[in-house]
């Protein structure tokens, strides 16, 4: 069997969609001066707000204790309308009626004064999607009213509504719910420059810290913006969240060309002394505290020590080389430590490949186990872990609405298709469903969520299929149902008729912390041909022959054609033809 190897595309998260409605309920705290016992002064605040699409929403709500210290709460509030709380996470949800309660979790019970945390659920309406008004906290309202217990001995003195912002030491379980998304000026200006590109030119994007330079930008590196240049470029914006990559492993990219690393194989005091530790203390400057701080952590690393450092095809002795030196582990428990150690407004999201490479039994189970096996060495084992993020820089659909893992075609599972080659997913959503289940069950713990890069996997326009194939011929059938128009999965560098895909959100689908755009769309995979040292490729980057569009192929894609796009720069150049490529085949459409 082929065990397909597709490229991780980097995605980076949005803001906020510009429909999303808000309501903000806010309680009064109140001081009790007694001369006799302390006496109970509960209070709360509630931020609410949803975004709908179609006949769905989702709904995030951050809730602030502003009374004296609880250790468990429910959350009370009516619809006025018809709408209908499902799936829930930080709390189980019940309704009856209009009417939603929501218990918290076993980890967020405990709340301090002035503490937050933050609920969420996915949902259905019809009609108006009206923001509920009035919300109570254990049963008090949270609208300025306390509730404490009457004695004559204490006098009130009411001091002034104030609106309970987050504590230091606040880590919330999804960074992106509620979060207003950095935009990085550097990509949204070459977007915006480009015919059409103003329609997407204010998404968020991540910004890529690819090698020891990027950090802090010196002249000549070909970096436009520092690290810190970045972060002050957030708190300009009243951004509350910011995504980095963290890609720079001695021996980068094992089983590619076009995105090796600056650092030898044997580099592991280098990368821990000149790039994760500058890194850390710039993300733990407390000037910084206000932004959530995500680091996507080592793009294609762990996946690749899975299936191509061994004897089968496709392997790599430069893959074999990592996993015997162990210093794709060693690196990655250490960035884990640092950054995590850095402040509480730092997340921790590892690459978890995608459905086309990790999706078969073979990979599935194994690549979770060496991922847990990974995070324990981190100081702060799997807690210094958020979750993980798949299909980074590449392109596999989001959703296979005509080609379910169970479809069969005459009594034939499409799971003996050429495309799928018994692999047991078709798309990314679900695959990384069943991976944040696999993940929890190797020792991380319940409440990790996923990401998914949703830059350049919607493959719209005029080839995209509206139905399933009539065909009863299986690979006809399938190669004509799927959204994924590849010529194969295991195709990764600038695809021809590839479109942008679902816009940054959060909270999108159970156990999905946000679809987020780490790949800035219009930034090359790699160059089409070899680009000597200079200016056109000041790195000095690699050529792989998958980004050639002549390339017939090799183990990993079946010896298919690359589906490559021509006249491609170095990978993170600007490639005015691929991005002009993305906004016409956009999917949802533009």
């Amino acid at each position: 069997m082929n065990k397909l190897r597709e490229r991780v595309g980097r995605l980076r998260p949005q803001r906020l969609l510009a429909g999303a409605a808000a309501v903000a309920v806010v309680g009064a705290g109140v001081s009790l001066i007694s001369s006799g016992a302390a006496v109970a002064a509960p209070g709360c605040s509630v931020a609410y707000s949803a975004n709908s699409w179609g006949s769905g929403f989702t709904a995030s709500i951050d809730i602030t204790n502003a009374g004296d210290p609880i250790t468990s709460w429910t959350l009370e509030f009516d619809y006025a309308g018809n709408q209908a709380g499902g799936s829930a996470w930080g709390g189980t949800l019940t309704q009856t009626g209009k009417h939603v309660k929501i218990v918290n979790a076993a980890y967020n019970g405990s709340l301090a004064t002035g503490a937050k945390t933050n609920v969420g659920f996915n949902g259905t309406y019809s009609g108006t999607n009206a923001n509920p008004t009035s919300f109570t906290l254990n049963g008090v309202a949270c609208n300025g009213g306390t509730n404490p217990s009457p004695t004559p001995t204490v006098e009130p003195t009411v001091e002034p509504t104030v609106e309970p912002t987050p504590q230091p030491g606040t880590h919330l379980d999804n960074p992106y719910a509620g979060a207003k998304w950095y935009v990085n000026p550097d990509w949204s200006a070459k977007a915006a420059a480009e015919p059409g590109g103003s329609a997407i030119s204010n998404q968020p994007t991540a910004v890529w810290l690819d090698t020891i330079a990027a950090i802090n930008a010196p002249a000549g590196s070909g970096y436009t913006t520092s690290l810190r240049g970045h972060l002050d470029n957030a708190l300009a914006q009243n951004a509350t969240l910011a995504q980095f990559v963290i890609y720079n492993l001695p021996g980068r990219d094992c089983a590619a060309l076009a995105s090796n690393g600056e650092l030898g194989p044997t580099e592991i005091n280098r990368y821990k002394t000149d790039y994760i530790d500058p890194i850390a203390a710039i993300q733990a400057d407390p000037k910084y505290a206000s932004i959530r701080i995500v680091n996507i952590v080592e793009i294609d690393s762990l996946p690749n020590l899975v299936t191509n450092a061994g004897s089968a095809a496709g392997s790599t002795e430069a893959c074999r080389t990592m996993l015997a030196n162990g210093n794709y582990s060693t690196g990655i428990a250490y960035a884990l430590s640092k950054l995590r150690a850095a402040g509480s407004n730092t997340y921790n999201y590892i690459d978890a490949a995608h459905h086309g490479w990790l999706g078969w039994d073979s990979n599935f189970a194994p690549a979770a186990t060496l991922f847990a096996e990974t995070a324990k060495k981190a100081t702060g084992g799997v807690n210094t872990v958020d979750g993980f993020i798949t299909n980074t820089a590449n392109y596999s659909a989001l959703s296979e609405p005509f080609v379910k893992i169970g479809t069969t075609v005459n009594g034939t599972t499409v799971r003996q298709s050429k495309w799928l080659d018994w692999n047991q997913y078709t798309d990314e959503l679900t695959f990384a469903q069943a991976f944040r289940n696999q993940l929890v069950s190797a020792g991380f713990n319940s409440n990790i969520g996923m990401l998914i890069d949703t830059s350049r996997n919607g493959w719209g326009g005029s080839a995209r299929p509206t139905a399933a194939s009539t065909s009863n011929d299986l690979n006809t059938f399938v190669d004509a149902s799927r959204i994924d128009r590849r010529i194969h999965a295991g195709n990764w560098c600038n695809q021809s008729g590839a479109g942008i895909g679902e816009r940054p959100k959060a909270a999108p689908a159970s156990g999905i912390d946000a679809y987020t755009w780490i790949k800035p769309p219009g930034e090359s995979d790699g160059s089409s041909s070899l680009i000597p040292t200079g200016p056109n490729n000041p790195g000095g980057k690699g050529f792989d022959r998958m980004c050639d569009p002549t390339y017939t192929g090799n183990d990993r894609n079946g010896n298919s054609l690359s589906g490559a796009l021509p006249n491609a720069p170095v990978s993170g150049a600007w490639f005015s033809a691929q991005f002009r490529q993305l906004l016409a085949n956009a999917h949802p459409a533009l």
